[in-house]
């Protein structure tokens, strides 16, 4: 095998939140956990805020789900633990010596939902589609596949590729050439109605309530798990509100008092997973077309060293999550590669007023009357975009915000829909937003990296970025990502001094400012489900936004029948 696998708004109350629950009874036929009808339905909660807009094309920035339930990719790779790569469509793969050939068996039994066998000229197509249309290929690929016959794929690569390995077999999705040959924009087009190999299928869409149901000719078996019922709330505080009346079975967020969520949320339990890097995103790049007062480093600086994350941490994270690297790598998962040449291993916790200040005076700035940096006249102001409903993120922009008041900087929160949101990320069209930095395939810091570090995963303002939203551009960064690619990822002295030109570059631009190392939480609902992950057994990072890995939770679930 190639590789050992090495959110929200605080203007919604409470009140809100149980408005939100009436609604939700109607959309679930009563109580999640009661009632014949419901008793193999697993209902979610994302953190969607606001009605969902129909597209299921899985590579879309604004898709709603699809990738892992209803479209596959080839394998499965987790990205906590070292462990070999699950087969979905793909059985086997094996790499010829010098990296630079990609050699899949293909599974034999497997169809689309419309009845039409899936065969290797579909991987081809896929592959083929995502290298035609920049805005698709989140991964980077540059392969060229062929269909040896139906069941065997050869990808060559231009170039010694083994990190090329689980974006191309665990990261793409693949999609029917019968359905897709004539979409004229695969990469914006909306996908209404979804024809996958997946376990699951849409079985009903409205605007607060869509539904896939089990998929009855899925190769691998009809999952036991039925249904799974998405929902659109407010935020949130209205997912917590739904959690405690019984009438949501998993959501990926915060809740009041984390410590005792089976006391207070009888039936359920709580998993916190370290892997998302909550970020300060920042439209960084002038010749790209970005403008504000962040496209300068001092700037980005400043916001840097006058966050105090303690604080942050105690009121919007209640101290689940931990320290973040400048160079973007995990702290505790990607410590062996973690930069011996960084500056500070890790961001300071607490704030330097002090530096923030002198890095904002050498780059020309002057304080004015009222306490705000100033320069050419213009005060130093920022609008910082956030998701309405994710209580968390907002709790850490509101005290970011007085924050950065204290240093001369003058923040001014936005919240927007999250379809709103995500279409001013991907189009460059914000200032500052409020994200998290998510992992790859596999358990190894080359991939987040290479999605939002890349200059091949960015654009232009205006156009499409997927996914180095800051876009962010450095050369020398590129030529470390390429090199890294070709070499055999347990070389850890070979790969160190490429991670050492990525991880301090990064440091020095900090075009995503790092906040905290998210303590991911969900709360799930073990009483009427078993086969959720452990801290013993993490087969999958537990995260119902996460995809393919929620999948691969959906097809361990069992219902207990109560």
């Amino acid at each position: 095998m190639f590789l050992k696998a090495r959110r929200s708004s605080r203007a919604r109350r409470a009140a809100a939140g149980l408005a939100a629950v009436a609604v939700l009874a109607t959309a679930c036929g009563g109580s999640a956990s009661g009632g014949d009808a419901n008793k193999d339905t697993l209902v979610v909660y994302t953190g969607q805020s606001g009605d969902w807009q129909l597209n299921f094309n899985p590579f879309s920035p604004t898709t709603l789900e699809g990738p892992g339930t209803i479209f596959e990719p080839l394998f499965f790779f987790n990205n906590i633990r070292d462990v070999e790569p699950r087969p979905r469509l793909g059985k086997s793969f094996t790499w010829n010596a010098d990296g630079t050939r990609l050699d899949v068996e293909l599974r034999d039994d497997a169809k689309w939902t419309d009845g039409q066998r899936f065969t290797a000229k579909d991987v081809v197509f896929t592959l083929d589609m995502i290298t035609k249309n920049p805005a698709m290929n989140g991964t980077g690929y540059k392969g060229v596949a062929t269909a040896v016959d139906d069941t065997h794929v050869s990808i060559e690569f231009p170039e010694p590729s083994f990190m090329e390995g689980p974006q191309v077999l665990g990261r793409v999705w693949m999609v029917p050439e019968h359905k897709w040959k004539d979409i004229a924009t695969p990469a914006t087009d909306v996908v209404k109605e979804p024809v996958g190999t997946g376990p699951f299928l849409l079985e009903e869409f409205k605007a607060q309530a869509f539904t896939l149901k089990a998929n009855p000719d899925y190769h691998s078996g009809e999952p036991a798990l039925k249904k799974v019922r998405y929902l659109a709330l407010s935020g949130n505080q209205s997912g917590e509100a739904a959690l405690k009346a019984g009438q949501i079975d998993w959501q990926t967020g915060p809740v009041p008092d984390i410590a005792d969520v089976e006391k207070n949320y009888p039936g359920y339990r709580a998993i916190t997973v370290p892997m998302n890097q909550v970020a300060l995103f920042t439209c960084s790049n002038a010749a790209l077309g970005c403008q504000g007062p962040q496209t300068d480093a001092a700037v980005r600086k400043a916001i840097y060293y006058g966050i105090n994350r303690t604080q942050i941490n105690s009121l919007a994270f209640e101290n689940t999550a931990g320290e973040v690297s400048p160079g973007a790598a995990l702290v505790e998962r990607d410590k062996a590669q973690i930069s011996g040449k960084l500056k500070e291993k890790t961001a300071p916790m607490q704030p330097d007023v002090a530096k923030a200040a002198q890095l904002l005076e050498g780059a020309g700035y002057t304080k004015g009357g009222d306490g705000i940096y100033q320069k050419d006249g213009k005060p130093l102001a920022l609008t910082l975009k956030v998701v309405a409903g994710w209580t968390d993120y907002i709790t850490a922009v509101d005290t970011m915000t007085q924050q950065l008041q204290q240093v001369g900087i003058k923040i001014t929160a936005q919240q927007l829909s999250w379809n709103e949101w995500s279409d001013a990320r991907g189009r460059g069209e914000f200032e500052l937003l409020i994200d998290s930095l998510n992992q790859g395939p596999a358990p190894d810091p080359f991939y987040n990296a290479s999605y939002f570090f890349s200059t091949a995963t960015t654009a232009k303002v205006g156009e499409v970025a997927n996914p180095n939203f800051a876009r962010f551009s450095n050369p020398d960064v590129d030529a470390a990502l390429a090199a890294l690619k070709g070499i055999d990822p347990e070389d850890d002295a070979a790969r160190r001094p490429y991670f050492d030109t990525i991880q301090t570059e990064i440091e020095e631009s900090i075009p995503y400012i790092p906040v905290l190392t998210g303590g991911t939480t969900s709360e799930f609902n073990a009483k009427k489900f078993t086969g959720w992950p452990t801290e013993e057994d993490l087969y999958a990072f537990p995260a119902v936004w996460a995809r393919p890995e929620h999948s691969e939770i959906y097809l361990k679930l069992k219902p207990t029948g109560q």
